[in-house]
């Protein structure tokens, strides 16, 4: 199974790295389009190569997708901690009343009682 996640790997590396050389050239990313970057004064540009573009935007697609995934989940999260903690209620609560059954047995039928 290591051979094949090395593999696997090793391949994903050779396409990533295929991917970037392939896509070299500099890119300029703007934050808002010209005329409305005109009219508000906000001309914010950066250059960057295109595979770098490319990753940061598969990074944070991957990112998003956790988030959203993980608040999805908040739900089944919470219904398990509600059902955690009423089964520890259960077991004190069996527990408590096992003790008042052996407060009213006989000490041989208690000491059967808890070895079994």
């Amino acid at each position: 199974m290591r051979y094949i996640r090395y593999a696997f790997l090793g391949s994903l590396a050779v396409v990533l790295i295929a991917v970037a050389l392939a896509n070299r050239d500099v890119v300029t990313l703007t934050l808002l389009p010209g005329a409305v970057s005109d009219l508000l004064g906000l001309n914010h540009a950066i250059q960057l190569p295109l595979f770098a573009v490319i990753f940061i935007a598969i990074l944070f697609g991957v990112i998003v997708g956790f988030v959203w995934e993980w608040l999805r989940e908040h739900r089944h999260r919470a219904d398990k901690t509600k059902a955690q903690k009423e089964l520890h209620k259960s077991q004190r609560e069996v527990r408590r009343l096992k003790g008042r059954e052996a407060e009213k047995k006989d000490e041989v039928l208690t000491l059967l009682d808890e070895a079994s």
